[in-house]
């Protein structure tokens, strides 16, 4: 006997002026006191504005909070969820990238039970939902709107730690293009690929199944045919929607799957090096796809040929091959790039990079190989190699 779970997503609003939908959804939960939390690149950039005048429209108090930080420490969370608390917070709208959605969900769990972030880091479970919460992403990419994880930084260890809980899945999420169109085309690449990346990782984990793959392949299909029209024309509303429902995608998928070695050695690279969360995947993405192959040839020829690959004639295992060059095409047509020598990453803290990534255990237990540390060295200095 199997069993899955797809979370508890109640309502995905999707397409061009989606975001009109806030004001139906206020009024069917009486809400009155309402907080939405960004970052301050979104709030100068005027994303807020319609939402905080439907809000308003609909009769509620409004409260901003526009500067939740990149890669937020626990502590700055612990900050904003005062905030929200001051306020009398009864629903949350997250407008942003991954760390405003994943504050404002362990924000909005915070304000209905009895538990501090504290206690969650150390393993203890919330018993109830939080305060209802929309999510608007205005990038395409994280898929936390869609997951029941929170990503927090600890800074005490140098590492970003996962909290996990159905819990937190938001009510509703809202999927507008026109709140992606403004991305520079280095964002649209970094966050494609780490919706990219959560697809892949969830079809080939350990804990992925037949609902988790269905979704994932879907989005591997979308990615495919929109994350390059999307780079090259942020006003491409279709590639945008496309790409906003990709990593959606890739958020359920993890509710019943799971993310695994790009994610696991990719967060020493952001909680130590404070390389951004997308750009670190991107980076490592060919790599650990890579090393992963032989252990599912299959899967990879799926993949292939969700991303309409030319396969004819070619053996399994040259599809295989040929879908990891397509890895490699993807992030050289993206640009992906990063200087590792100016973060100060180089051959002398290797040792110290597979440390902090063999600890991030529930993501390493899911990858389909199990990775000594010695291979593990030896895709880091892969990675060193070629971002110099």
């Amino acid at each position: 006997m199997s069993v899955y779970s797809l979370g508890q997503i109640r309502k995905i609003v999707s397409g061009k002026g989606a975001l009109n939908a806030l004001s139906e959804i206020v009024a069917s939960l009486n809400a009155k006191n309402a907080v939405v939390i960004t970052d301050a690149g979104v709030f100068k950039a005027g994303l807020t504005v319609k939402a905080e005048a439907l809000l308003k429209e609909a009769g509620c108090n409004v409260s901003v909070i526009n500067d939740v930080p990149p890669e937020p420490s626990y502590m700055q969370v612990n900050g904003i969820y005062q905030q929200a608390k001051d306020h009398a917070c009864d629903f949350i709208v997250a407008i942003g990238g991954g760390s405003a959605m994943d504050t404002s969900k362990l924000v909005s769990l915070m304000l209905k039970n009895d538990i501090t972030l504290e206690d969650m880091l150390k393993g203890q479970k919330p018993t109830v939902r939080g305060v209802p919460t929309v999510m608007v992403p205005t990038t395409a990419g994280t898929g936390s709107e869609a997951t029941p994880n929170a990503i927090v930084l600890v800074p005490e260890e140098n590492l970003k730690v996962g909290i996990v809980t159905d819990l937190m899945i938001s009510d509703t999420v809202i999927l507008d293009p026109e709140m992606t169109a403004g991305l520079p085309p280095r964002i649209t690449a970094n966050t494609g690929i780490d919706a990219l990346c959560h697809l892949m990782e969830c079809y080939i984990s350990k804990k992925a199944n037949p609902l988790s793959d269905t979704f994932a392949l879907s989005g591997i299909k979308k990615v495919a045919r929109s994350l390059r029209k999307a780079y090259q024309n942020g006003q491409d509303l279709d590639a945008r929607e496309d790409m906003l429902l990709a990593s959606c995608f890739g958020g359920i998928a993890i509710a019943s799957s799971s993310t695994t070695a790009i994610h696991a050695l990719s967060y020493p690279l952001g909680g130590r090096y404070h390389i951004p969360h997308g750009l670190s995947n991107a980076i490592l993405m060919p790599l650990v796809m890579d090393v992963n192959k032989p252990c599912c040839i299959k899967k990879y020829v799926d993949m292939a040929k969700a991303m309409e690959l030319d396969t004819e004639g070619k053996s399994d295992e040259e599809i295989a091959d040929l879908f990891v060059k397509e890895l490699y095409s993807l992030n050289a047509d993206l640009e992906i790039k990063c200087d590792l020598k100016e973060k100060g990453i180089t051959v002398d803290i290797v040792d110290e990079l597979v440390e902090a990534a063999s600890k991030v255990t529930r993501l390493l237990g899911n990858n389909p190989k199990d990775l000594t540390r010695d291979e593990m060295k030896e895709i880091y200095l892969k990675l060193i190699a070629a971002n110099q």
